[in-house]
């Protein structure tokens, strides 16, 4: 069993009793007109209340990244002798008493801290310089917000991620640029943050040949990062972290794979693992185009929610390793029919003594049609075929994280997503979707932890959820043994045979014997520690019409909401346009001269003219 124990002795975070999101326009030292909106410890200052441009929905972006930052920092400055204070984490006392391998994994982590610092008093050979919170840190890290917009990221930074030496918020926006400076003074931490008004492009490629580099680059752009990431890879110092956020899922989930391809070097297919594959592909173009430069990267954390994903990567420089390059990227064979998947690695290595031998990889894994349901293939990718988490320091967020709960609004989430990840099976890319294997078969779609979880485990298999999808199954075993296990689960729950097609793939499949006997008796260990802890993993929609919201415009403001535009444009081409002023005026090509009439519709197109010949 399981035993928690959780003893509170003094909350000292101000911000756990302040509603985020909170907008007001009566708070001390605001000037006429303005809006301010709070979040974490920062309160953002806005010129009126109809140029907000917030998104209550990203606040779990930017609470993860404030606790990735954090944990990072604690790594890179306790080599340079500092030791970082959070507020909140001496106040707890946490006790986890358990025989599960991850609970205990998860107590180290959170007690970690108080153990070095317990060793290091006893020792007493190295001393340490302390940074706190708002302080300047002179051998702390420099960060960049490349597209800070409003500055609320780079203020949450300078007030709630300690050992920081500097933050440069840059916006190619006039406007944007003074409001980061206001709102810089007014949340008092103009001697951290300067706002900067410049191309993040350039501001980064000056960087690259500077011995400072930048330790920590933020990219949270409208739509694709694809433009910054060739100067991210270089101007981000050796051992630096990346964080990038990508909101064009649409492109990357499949939708437009030419796109997709333009920007990325890679080709997404529609399918139901797209959420991973998506994260996989921008994993892909970073250590692409870092490898140019003889870089390469180690994936810390990416996740895949809401709308979008969010990676934090790390970029060291080695001409050995990137030559294992191509040996970790991938080219993705999918079937239309039934949805199997292989992979084919670009390249491989062999050891030869004390040295490698790369060369071409050999294929492909599978013939012109699908084994199972002799449909086509589809070719995509290449994608990251590497693990996407460093799960040594994801337990250490997540101890972090649990062990000071009121530091950020969203840390049940945080929690949640950070616990499934350490689930997740390190080495073995992409899942698929259990709702879908049934539906390929038109058969009842059978429980997660009596199919997925034990039937695969009683095979001799590894099997486990993903973060990225609600119903997944990660494993290694083969398409065919999944393939079995439904056929046994069909005939337990048998489907009218006589209205498939003989080429649909149901057929094809249910058609063929299996070759392992099923055992569907759910196991012990089948459940997860998220799933028996009831952590939020995943989230119920916020609020009405969230999402992305609309883009700014470039004079500055914000674009209409998209809710509005819908109610707008609702029905348009079945509704009778009444209204003059919602027709299109264009030059008419069949009124080449003054209509003697003074008509401006023209009789062919039903749309309002301008006959201005």
């Amino acid at each position: 069993g399981v035993s928690v124990r959780i003893l509170v002795l003094q909350d000292t975070n101000p911000s756990s009793s302040t509603e985020s999101g909170q907008t007001s326009s009566t708070e001390p030292g605001l000037l006429p007109g303005e809006t301010v909106v709070r979040e974490g410890k920062a309160a953002i200052l806005f010129p009126s209340a109809n140029e907000v441009f917030y998104n209550p929905v990203q606040e779990f972006n930017r609470d993860l990244t404030c606790a990735v930052i954090t944990e990072f920092a604690r790594e890179q400055l306790a080599q340079r002798g500092v030791r970082i204070l959070v507020p909140g984490e001496r106040d707890r006392v946490v006790v986890r008493l358990s025989e599960e391998k991850n609970g205990t994994e998860h107590q180290e982590a959170s007690e970690q801290p108080e153990k070095e610092q317990q060793h290091e008093e006893e020792g007493g050979k190295k001393e340490y310089i302390t940074a706190s919170v708002g302080e300047r840190c002179e051998q702390g890290l420099r960060v960049l917000e490349g597209l800070a917009a409003s500055g609320l990221r780079s203020v949450r930074f300078a007030l709630e991620v300690p050992g920081l030496k500097s933050i440069t918020a840059n916006d190619y926006s006039a406007k944007a640029a003074a409001l980061i400076a206001r709102n810089a003074q007014h949340n008092n931490v103009s001697h951290i943050l300067q706002a900067s008004q410049r191309d993040a492009s350039m501001v980064m490629y000056e960087a690259r040949g500077k011995k400072e580099r930048y330790d920590v680059i933020d990219l949270d752009p409208y739509g694709s990062p694809s433009p910054f990431l060739d100067a991210a890879v270089q101007a981000v110092s050796e051992g630096g972290l990346l964080c990038i956020t990508c909101t064009d899922m649409a492109v990357m989930a499949g939708n437009s794979g030419e796109t997709c391809y333009s920007k990325y070097g890679s080709m997404s297919i529609k399918s139901k693992y797209c959420h991973e594959m998506a994260l996989r592909i921008i994993l892909h173009s970073l250590d692409q185009r870092a490898a140019v430069y003889q870089r390469y990267i180690e994936p810390l954390l990416s996740v895949s929610v809401d709308f979008y994903i969010r990676v934090f990567v790390r970029v060291k420089t080695g001409q050995a390793v990137v030559k294992n390059s191509a040996s970790k990227h991938a080219l993705l064979y999918n079937c239309v029919g039934c949805g199997a998947f292989h992979l084919q690695r670009m390249g491989k290595k062999m050891s030869q003594g004390k040295h490698m031998k790369y060369s071409a990889a050999t294929g492909p894994p599978v013939g012109p049609n699908c084994e199972h349901c002799r449909q086509r293939h589809q070719l995509g990718g290449p994608i990251w075929a590497e693990p996407i988490h460093d799960i040594t320091f994801v337990q250490k967020v997540l101890g972090a994280v649990s062990g000071n709960p009121t530091r950020f609004r969203t840390s049940k989430r945080i929690e949640g997503v950070l616990s499934m990840v350490t689930e997740e099976l390190r080495d073995v890319p992409l899942y698929y979707v259990l709702d879908h294997l049934s539906s390929t078969v038109h058969c009842n779609t059978p429980p997660m932890l009596q199919f997925s979880r034990s039937a695969l485990l009683h095979a001799g298999y590894r099997v486990s959820l993903s973060h990225a999808c609600k119903n997944a199954v990660k494993t290694n075993a083969p398409a065919g043994v999944l393939w079995d296990l439904i056929r046994c689960w069909e005939k337990s729950n048998p489907v009218k045979r006589e209205r498939l097609s003989e080429t649909s793939p149901a057929h094809r499949i249910l058609s063929a014997e299996p070759t392992l006997q099923a055992c569907f008796e759910i196991r012990e260990d089948a459940n997860p520690q998220s799933r028996k802890r009831h952590l939020t993993r995943f989230q119920e929609n916020p609020q009405a019409n969230w999402g992305p919201k609309a883009r700014a415009k470039a004079g500055g403001g914000i674009s209409s909401e998209l809710e509005d535009k819908r109610k707008q444009f609702q029905g348009k081409r079945k509704k009778p346009i009444t209204d003059s002023s919602q027709l299109k005026s264009l030059p008419c090509k069949k009124l080449r001269k003054v209509c003697p009439l003074n008509y401006n519709i023209c009789s062919v197109f039903k749309i309002m003219r301008s006959c201005c010949y």
